[in-house]
């Protein structure tokens, strides 16, 4: 099934320091390949992202954000739908993340606080210095970001793209390589192989990672720790909670707790 282009905005006047758009992006809908002549925070306050770059693809949650540095191609659109903020960020402010580099990075929950003030700001007039104040917060927030390195890789090409969105989808999906590769008419060496060149991962790790990824996602909207793990498909509640300890060497209620105390770094 393929992806509609969203129209990228054209003639819009550069960030000075910083401009915040908002956007609704309907399920399997992508903005077309582009750059800009600023930086750019890739954000969505819900629902997931998939970020193209020229370093690869890669799916973000609402605790994560994609840093993409001026004159950087990318294409960025939503499996299932979004709510996209998009930070753009004059290239001459010094942000403390790399310039030259897509990077991914937490979202605490102030400064997710901090982009949802902006975007419902962004067109009133800041004859007080507000919406300044906002503005420095954001910049200041960024200052502390830590990169970290817990994106789900994204293939790109079509039939590896339909089998990921299936195990998105359905996570606690058991069905092995064997049986994938027949559905998608290569044998599983084949499949093994394009797998890990397209993503860096074997298909295994990167089903591993996948429920990892889900579960920090279910957790925390809300979801309990029983109900994440049949979600996720494991047999039992002290199933999940050994595979979650042995992947971040916690609970999930310890790590999730974390989280919040530490503002979601």
């Amino acid at each position: 099934m393929n992806w509609d282009i969203i129209e990228a905005p054209h003639n819009l006047p550069p960030p000075d320091p910083l401009k915040v758009r908002a956007q609704s992006i309907p399920a399997r809908h992508s903005f077309p390949e582009h750059s800009h002549e600023w930086h750019q925070m890739v954000y969505a306050i819900s629902g997931v992202l998939t970020v193209t770059t020229r370093a690869g693809s890669f799916v973000i949650s609402p605790e994560q954000a994609a840093w993409l540095p001026t004159g950087l191609d990318h294409k960025v659109g939503s499996m299932f739908g979004a709510e996209f903020r998009s930070l753009w960020i004059d290239q001459r402010i010094a942000s403390g993340l790399p310039a030259d580099q897509p990077t991914l990075f937490a979202v605490s929950p102030l400064l997710r606080a901090l982009i949802v003030e902006a975007a419902r700001i962004e067109s009133e007039h800041d004859d007080d210095g507000y919406a300044a104040r906002i503005t420095q917060l954001i910049l200041d927030q960024l200052q502390r970001t830590t990169p970290i390195s817990t994106a789900l890789p994204w293939p790109t090409s079509p039939a590896l793209v339909s089998l990921c969105e299936t195990l998105y989808a359905e996570p606690a999906d058991a069905t092995e390589m064997e049986a994938w590769a027949r559905t998608l008419g290569m044998s599983e060496r084949t499949l093994a192989r394009r797998f890990l060149a397209e993503t860096g991962m074997s298909l295994r790790s990167w089903r591993r990672r996948l429920r990892l990824f889900r579960a920090i996602e279910m957790l925390g909207s809300g979801l309990d720790v029983t109900r994440t793990a049949l979600e996720l498909g494991y047999g039992s509640t002290s199933a999940f909670i050994y595979a979650f300890r042995q992947e971040l060497g916690s609970s999930p209620q310890a790590y999730m707790k974390g989280e919040s105390a530490n503002g979601g770094t």
